[in-house]
């Protein structure tokens, strides 16, 4: 075997020797670590492949007032990664039925509104109106071709037109008013309602 040049074999064996030994004492530091590491490798690859469950974010409890309140936690995720997702939160009425707003004299909770690719859109109202205020809301939906039905304690309309979709619900003080166009997720008003309600 050749020799390289400039290398001294008695200096070369005793180094080798010595980052052998370097190695074996290493290997004998991390050998009780060993199970804890192939532990935690296995768990984080198992968590890693099955689908985590959904707990929604902490919240006060009762009726929602702001528009995290409103959305479950996978509601909520869908809406915000969607494409070109922007939420505008405000405390205003509901601007798609200004004659029911007019004739309930609601008190604004909450508004939010949804903008999303290609121009399509959501927003979801919450506003507190009296008795009095939620039949002539009820009145007033009728009255303009909303389909309207009475579930338990919740009365329910809904209309389509020119592409746009309205969906209102009421429930003793509480009025929850949802528009669509071109954009509305699956079980997206059982679940602002059921939020919105304090359920």
């Amino acid at each position: 075997m050749a020799r390289v040049g400039g290398r001294s074999a008695w200096i070369a064996w005793p180094v080798g020797v010595l980052c052998a030994a370097v190695v074996a004492a290493l290997l004998v530091l991390a050998a009780p670590g060993l199970p804890g590491t192939v532990t935690f490798v296995g768990d984080t690859l198992r968590a890693g492949s099955t689908t985590p469950p959904w707990t929604d974010a902490p919240r006060v409890p009762g009726p929602a007032t702001t528009c995290r309140d409103l959305y479950t936690q996978p509601m909520w995720s869908e809406l915000v990664w969607s494409p070109e997702a922007l939420l505008t939160q405000r405390h205003t009425g509901p601007l798609s039925t200004p004659e029911a707003v007019a004739a309930a004299a609601p008190t604004p909770v909450i508004t939010c509104h949804w903008r999303g690719e290609g121009g399509r859109w959501l927003e979801s109202s919450v506003a507190t109106v009296s008795a009095d205020g939620a039949a002539a809301v009820q009145a007033t939906l009728s009255g303009q071709g909303f389909a309207c039905a009475t579930d338990a304690d919740t009365v329910h309309c809904e209309r389509t037109a020119d592409g746009v979709t309205e969906v209102h619900d009421l429930r003793g003080d509480r009025w929850v008013s949802s528009t669509f166009s071109g954009w509305m997720p699956d079980g997206y008003t059982a679940i602002v309602a059921s939020r919105a309600f304090g359920e």
